[in-house]
């Protein structure tokens, strides 16, 4: 995904967490001049913008303005502004798609980018696994779990993602070996044990039981339900006339 258009630089530290929790990718500009001077990632120019006017209303109007007057406009555009701008944005709606309140839910910033970009027919969204608290970006290989991103190896990422991936099912070490580290990998099982024992600490003691061990088998990713076996659920209906 390209990366959005963002201004001021840096962005407000809850905005800048709301956009990476979301999953996008962005570059950010100090000066509304230098939107035309940075170079645009694509094809297509930008994908869209995010513009704080917190810190600086008139520089983030110039700026709306600029994107607006080019020969293909800039859209989608977020506006982000405080409890007391809104009043400033009357007669002005041309210069943006939709505005939200600082400070806002990382959630709902992630919701109202969505909507526009749903809206304007340019779905970006990454790719996401998310599981509960647990986000993973597959394209830009970064995992973050409420909101912190995760500081992981490429092997750490990699088992991560794909126990992310298969909720509730339980594999042992020599299939996480194979299907992670390839069958070219001539490691043993403790290699598995070792990034396991990595993954939790950096998840967190919260979040670290996510990586369940599964004794004498291997380890799940994720809760699951007791099922009971289809004999025993075979004679418990008999027994109530099923």
């Amino acid at each position: 995904m390209d990366p959005l258009l963002c201004f001021p630089d840096p962005l407000p530290a809850e905005l800048a967490l709301a956009l990476t929790k979301a999953g996008y990718d962005y570059r950010c500009v100090a000066r509304p001049e230098l939107a035309d001077a940075e170079d645009a990632p694509g094809e297509d120019g930008w994908p869209g913008a995010v513009v704080s006017a917190t810190g600086d209303l008139n520089g983030a109007l110039v700026l709306c303005r600029l994107l607006r007057k080019r020969e293909v406009p800039l859209s989608p555009l977020l506006l982000v502004v405080t409890a007391a701008q809104i009043g400033d944005l009357e007669l002005r709606d041309e210069l943006y798609d939709d505005f939200c309140v600082h400070p806002a839910a990382p959630d709902e910033v992630a919701a109202r980018l969505a909507h526009l970009f749903w809206r304007s027919g340019r779905g970006i969204r990454p790719e996401l696994i998310e599981y509960g608290a647990l986000q993973l970006n597959l394209e830009t290989y970064q995992a973050a779990v409420s909101g912190r991103v995760l500081d992981l190896t490429y092997m750490e990422y990699e088992l991560l993602r794909f126990l992310a991936a298969h909720p509730a099912k339980v594999f042992t070490r020599e299939t996480l070996l194979s299907r992670v580290w390839g069958y070219e990998y001539y490691g043993g099982a403790r290699t598995v044990d070792v990034h396991v024992r990595r993954l939790r600490a950096k998840l967190g003691e919260e979040h670290a039981h996510l990586i369940q061990t599964v004794r004498s088998v291997g380890y799940r990713f994720g809760q699951i339900g007791w099922v009971p076996s289809m004999a025993r659920t075979e004679r418990d209906n008999r027994a109530v006339g099923g």
